[in-house]
């Protein structure tokens, strides 16, 4: 079942693409695998997923020896600073850098294993108090100051749009971070590539490949309902 869903998703994926006349290639599907069994994870593996996104550091700790090596994991929750030490060195991308304070702690623990942690900023677009990141207007001079840390690199943005019943209710959402990842990227900033656009869950994926995104999340769509409800 995770097999057909997780191929249902990447021909709608393909579909919003041809619609917005991309290229498949540009969208990286990352499945969000929150609160799942390995055996899903598994299964998804299995039907050619590589890339999985996870909310909790916890659920990373525990999945990523138990699964094969060329599984790239997605960080894509709110990150604790104390939680850092732990994602540095297994998570290939932090979606949720919302806040300078944040990046500083991952410059520290990334110098000190000898790497550079690729991330990208959250940008709460919708300015909803029950989400974390960055106003757009913050977004420049956050970025300038990050900028300034040597084993930290911002690769874009990111944002997690209302839960809406309408999936065109988000466009807006999507557009004005689309229209910020360009401004951002004319910069020019130094230590900056500017090149991933993370927006887009399992009921809203297909309006935001048309307006940028050059990375989705879906959980729902590929595993299956949860216990709770998730807007992934």
């Amino acid at each position: 079942m995770v097999e057909e869903r997780y191929h249902e998703i990447q021909k709608r994926v393909a579909e919003a693409c041809a619609r917005a006349g991309r290229n498949p290639e540009e969208v990286t599907l990352i499945a969000v695998s929150k609160t799942k069994p390995v055996s899903d994870l598994e299964e998804a593996y299995e039907a050619g997923a590589r890339d999985f996104g996870e909310n909790k550091v916890q659920e990373i700790l525990e999945k990523y020896p138990r699964l094969p090596a060329d599984i790239r994991w997605h960080m894509i929750g709110h990150l604790q600073t104390n939680k850092v030490r732990q994602v540095v060195g297994r998570a290939c991308l932090i979606h949720s850098v919302d806040s300078v304070k944040l990046a500083r702690e991952i410059e520290k623990e990334s110098a000190r294993q000898g790497l550079v942690t690729p991330v990208l900023l959250e940008v709460n677009v919708a300015r909803e108090e029950s989400k974390f990141g960055f106003f757009a207007e913050d977004v420049a001079a956050a970025l300038t100051e990050i900028a300034a840390l040597p084993h930290v690199k911002v690769r874009g943005l990111m944002t997690i749009a209302p839960f809406v019943a309408d999936a065109e209710e988000n466009r807006h959402v999507f557009r004005k971070l689309y229209q910020l990842f360009i401004d951002m990227k004319s910069k020019n900033v130094d230590n900056i590539d500017m090149n991933i656009l993370s927006m887009g869950m399992t009921g809203d994926f297909e309006v935001a490949i048309e307006e940028g995104a050059t990375m989705v999340r879906v959980g729902t769509g590929i595993f299956g309902e949860r216990i709770k409800r998730e807007s992934y």
